[in-house]
């Protein structure tokens, strides 16, 4: 019985996290269209970077882990495109998200593509 009020204090943590971070972005950084919004090979291209870039903190179908919160979420496929780029781009320290701006941009756009379209294949 101790267990779920435990279960569900780690999900609302999860669920916070995300969202602190993506309060965290600039407005205009936020605003930034994603050049690769609908293109398929880009999504596949970003299902692929996600595996070997993200999976092995958020999960190999993003439904988050011990150290990563959950992707695949109504929050991460809504949020702004560029909001997701510049987390990627800057990481947070606080949240224990590494940086990724050593993948070139293109791949980072591909990436968010892939994350943008998550959620919405459970819709």
């Amino acid at each position: 019985m101790k267990l779920l009020p435990l279960c569900l204090l780690f999900s609302v943590a999860a669920w916070c996290q995300n969202w602190n971070l993506l309060q965290q972005v600039p407005r205009k950084a936020a605003a930034r269209a994603n050049p690769m919004e609908g293109d398929d090979r880009a999504l596949r291209a970003g299902a692929k970077l996600f595996a070997r870039e993200c999976s092995a903190c958020h999960g190999v179908n993003a439904e988050g882990s011990e150290k990563a919160p959950r992707l695949r979420s109504a929050e991460v496929s809504h949020a702004p495109a560029g909001a997701l780029f510049w987390i990627l781009e800057n990481g947070s320290l606080h949240h224990g998200m590494p940086s990724f701006a050593h993948l070139p941009e293109p791949q980072r756009w591909q990436i968010v593509t892939f994350l943008r379209s998550l959620h919405q294949k459970e819709e």
